[in-house]
């Protein structure tokens, strides 16, 4: 498969701090790639690179060929590369077919026709259930959402990010804050949300890395220090010290 993202050299500095260094990135298109590394390894300074919240002091983005390295944030988005947080606002007093629904005027352009009849807005209603059958959602549709359970409401989120038809989907930390039942239900939303897009995400769980992602990126100190598949990077030795220690039975232990 092809890259559909990647940077060459990419770079961020902070009076004098190096929190991104020459970065080399590739994303295939149509993958789960995940970015992993200690804390301050700079994954959340690459996120916002990437998705051009803030500008690279050096370096190049590209997004489906495309130099994306000085284009707005906005305009990224439109293209089709979608941080999560981006347009996942949850509005607790509506319900979550509301909150879905709402997602799907803005991505076709009529988000303030919140006000219209629900007669007006029924041309939306089918989009808005596939996205909730998607999320898992399909019977807590009628529910406020701000009456959700924690992981069902990052489920929504999910949903209302996946009505932008995101090409490419950046998660930061989607397992933050879940139990066991919830992470085993959000790993399963992310391979059925890579169906067709490609997936790059920022994940602490090891078990969810190792269990979905096929490609591990690892930075330290805002350098990329190994990449490849989980059983390859899980026995590289800077890996290991950089990242959970000292020894491989810690992170094989994180997986299991």
């Amino acid at each position: 498969m092809s890259s559909i993202l990647e940077t060459q050299g990419l770079s961020r500095s902070f009076n004098g701090f190096h929190a991104v260094s020459n970065v080399n990135l590739s994303v295939r298109e149509g993958s789960i790639h995940a970015l992993i590394g200690p804390n301050g390894a700079g994954k959340t300074t690459c996120f916002n690179l990437l998705t051009r919240f803030i500008d690279a002091t050096g370096g190049r983005i590209r997004f489906q060929g495309q130099d994306i390295t000085r284009t707005p944030a906005d305009a990224v988005a439109r293209l089709g590369l979608v941080r999560s947080f981006q347009i996942s606002a949850v509005f607790g007093q509506l319900s979550v077919f509301e909150n879905v629904r709402l997602a799907v005027q803005r991505r076709r352009g009529h988000s303030l026709d919140w006000w219209r009849s629900d007669r007006a807005l029924a041309q939306y209603d089918g989009r808005t259930r596939e996205l909730l059958e998607e999320a898992g959602l399909s019977a807590w549709a009628g529910h406020t959402a701000g009456e959700l359970p924690y992981g069902r409401k990052r489920a929504l989120e999910l949903a209302t990010t996946l009505a932008l038809e995101p090409r490419v989907l950046l998660l930061d930390e989607p397992m933050a804050g879940m139990g066991a039942e919830d992470i085993a239900h959000a790993a399963a939303l992310i391979r059925q949300a890579a169906r067709g897009r490609t997936v790059l995400m920022v994940e602490h769980n090891m078990g969810v890395v190792g269990s979905i992602a096929d490609t591990i990126s690892v930075l330290q100190f805002g350098q990329l220090i190994a990449e490849g598949p989980y059983a390859e990077v899980s026995r590289n030795p800077q890996v290991l010290e950089a990242y959970m220690g000292s020894s491989e039975a810690e992170l094989e232990g994180a997986h299991g």
